[in-house]
């Protein structure tokens, strides 16, 4: 509304004044559940462990989420950058919480066209907790929330000692002879140059 001709600022869940190391608000997205009886561990069995599946970015720690990034290995993320990546609409997001203190200990995101193909990004584990089924339980979930929308084509870089987890949850490296490529400003830049 307008009051005497001044405007009134218009406020997002993105430009809030709260300060990032505290817990983010996101606007909730339909959750697109497969059955619960397709995942290898379910909901249920993760919570009499200790967790708890999280299908939005709403409450997700950005600060320990930078610390399990940090700690496997990936570069901390700006956080105003990785809020604004994690608040888009098309992105499907799976992460489990602690129970106590509700740190997050495994993530996985998405993003795609919502219709037929999505890249799955960032999938971690803290390093403490690898081996117990939490990278499996993220990425059976993201998988089936992105299935459930009607996404079939689903891909994902990486690492050659993470392969053969990947390949038990239905991915293939090269399907069919198809090679994944990547824009390289180095390579673009030298390619420039021998024209």
């Amino acid at each position: 509304m307008q009051s005497r001709g001044l405007l009134l600022p218009l406020r997002s869940p993105w430009s809030s004044p709260i300060p990032l190391r505290h817990r983010i608000s996101f606007p909730t997205k339909p959750l697109c559940l497969a059955a619960a009886s397709s995942f290898t561990v379910s909901d249920g069995e993760l919570e009499s462990r200790g967790f708890r599946v999280r299908r939005s970015p709403g409450g997700l720690d950005l600060a320990a989420l930078n610390e399990v990034f940090a700690r496997v290995g990936f570069p901390r993320r700006d956080p105003e950058r990785l809020r604004r990546a994690l608040g888009h609409a098309s992105e499907v997001v799976v992460w489990i919480e602690e129970l106590r203190g509700g740190k997050p200990v495994a993530f996985a995101r998405a993003t795609g066209d919502g219709v037929f193909n999505a890249v799955v990004w960032d999938v971690v584990v803290d390093p403490p907790l690898q081996g117990n089924g939490l990278g499996k339980a993220v990425m059976e979930r993201l998988v089936a929330d992105l299935r459930a929308t009607g996404v079939s084509n689903i891909a994902l870089y990486a690492e050659p000692r993470v392969v053969g987890f990947y390949r038990l949850l239905g991915f293939a490296a090269d399907p069919g002879g198809i090679q994944g490529m990547v824009f390289s400003r180095k390579n673009f830049q030298k390619q420039r140059k021998t024209r």
